[in-house]
């Protein structure tokens, strides 16, 4: 849902005050077009905010909105591909979309959509909803990196767990059984909230159940069989952009920093020399800073501003630049270090960075030379080529060929934000490009 927000504000049905319905994909399987936490809006009056599908299921899903607006209640609908029928409503992608459907104002948050629509764009803000059958209600979290779900009374409703029993921190107490089913809730909540993900969180019942009402087994056998249903929660966190510092005020930084920003990055450019820093074609960076990259990255890391999430691209091909700036970000827990040269330049670079004392572990992080072997050689090719390696790190992908020489789905199931360890980004041969 928060896929929505920065077109809300401007959302007429919205504006106006009309009743509206969110329905949400909270699960899929093989090919589909949009991934799990994509949301659509659907007015009273049938508008329409956002898609799901790029067409697919979109007509189905308002009827169901609408529905739910007239009766209030909430709905699971299952939109898969029918061989069978050519005009069933389904993927034409093969896949399955699982579409959670509710009405805003049954989610629990007074003046929701308000708040929504105050947020920033680009603010931290993370979203819980309850998305099973027996429940319903949403927590809206403004500080998803310091929130305590482990200490939530708010949670502790949303899971319907009996009223919070405070201890002396005036939080949850751990020692009752609300404290212990949010502890166990914080375990897979908190990955996702202080990641920056979306993701579906299902808490099975332990010797009992959190609140589910018991249904029947899906197995014949099990016909007379009832079981309780897993309470699940819809977790969407967003944290302000990932920094990315372009380091080079030459023709690959200028090509580079649009790139960057495109993949959502807030992108600092630096370089020591004033007079090549101050040019007006690197005005797309949200900063540009006139510094020797080393003495800056050393004084942002002591300030907290360097994260997990940071990647650091060199692109200066000057040694009195890059080794000193390599040996301090090499030892730094970020999310890619990558440096521009030819192999001739990587190998000494090495040998360089070895006789400074750099750890071999630490060398294996090192992206050099930068970018993927897509035969680049302008500085917007060589931009793309960087990029699609970030990604390809980010992702955790070893290897990248065409879709076309590929074989089983298209998307991977795996997380969205880098990660400090991309030791299975960096374990093959990097090949080769004209512009080394």
């Amino acid at each position: 849902m928060l896929d929505l927000m920065p077109s809300l504000a401007g959302w007429l049905p919205a504006a106006s005050g009309q009743r509206c319905a969110v329905a949400t994909v909270v699960g899929t399987s093989g090919s589909v077009p949009r991934p799990m936490g994509t949301s659509m809006m659907v007015s009273e009056s049938g508008d329409v905010l956002g898609s799901l599908s790029g067409g697919c299921v979109e007509g189905a899903v308002v009827e169901a909105a609408l529905e739910a607006l007239r009766d209030g209640g909430t709905r699971l609908e299952l939109f898969g591909y029918s061989s069978a029928d050519a005009f069933a409503v389904g993927l034409t992608c093969g896949g399955q979309l699982e579409v959670h459907i509710e009405p805003m104002d049954a989610l629990g948050v007074p003046n929701f959509g308000e708040l929504l629509q105050r947020q920033a764009p680009e603010s931290p803000l993370a979203l819980i909803r309850r998305v099973d059958r027996n429940g319903s209600g949403a927590v809206l979290i403004p500080d998803p990196s310091t929130f305590k779900a482990a200490e939530s009374a708010a949670l502790a409703a949303l899971l319907g767990l009996d009223g919070p029993q405070h201890g002396p921190q005036k939080g949850v107490d751990a020692k009752t059984a609300t404290g212990r089913a949010l502890e166990a809730a914080a375990a897979q909540l908190d990955p996702l909230l202080r990641g920056g993900r979306t993701g579906l969180v299902r808490l099975a019942p332990a010797g009992g159940c959190l609140t589910a009402t018991p249904v029947r087994g899906d197995r014949p056998e099990d016909a007379d069989v009832l079981r309780p249903e897993p309470v699940t929660l819809l977790v969407e966190s967003r944290l302000p952009p990932p920094r990315m510092l372009v380091v080079g005020a030459n023709d690959f930084g200028a090509a580079l920093v649009p790139a960057a920003k495109l993949l959502g990055y807030s992108v600092t450019l630096v370089d020591a020399r004033p007079a090549f820093a101050a040019q007006t074609r690197f005005e797309m960076a949200d900063d540009v800073v006139a510094d020797w990259p080393h003495r800056y990255l050393a004084a942002e890391a002591a300030a907290g501003r360097i994260d997990p999430r940071t990647a650091i691209c060199v692109l200066t091909h000057d040694p009195k630049f890059d080794i000193p700036l390599l040996e301090q970000a090499l030892a730094l827990d970020i999310a890619f270090v990558g440096a521009m040269g030819s192999r001739r330049s990587h190998r000494q670079r090495v040998d360089e960075l070895l006789t400074l004392g750099v750890a071999p572990e630490h060398l294996g992080r090192l992206h050099s030379p930068i970018g993927l072997d897509l035969g680049a050689v302008t500085p917007a090719e060589v931009a793309v080529s960087i990029t699609a390696e970030l990604i390809a790190a980010g992702r955790g992908v070893p290897a990248c060929a065409p879709l076309r020489d590929g074989a089983g789905p298209i998307h991977h199931l795996i997380a969205d934000t880098f990660t400090a360890d991309t030791s299975t980004a960096t374990s093959t041969e990097k090949h080769g490009t004209p512009w080394t």
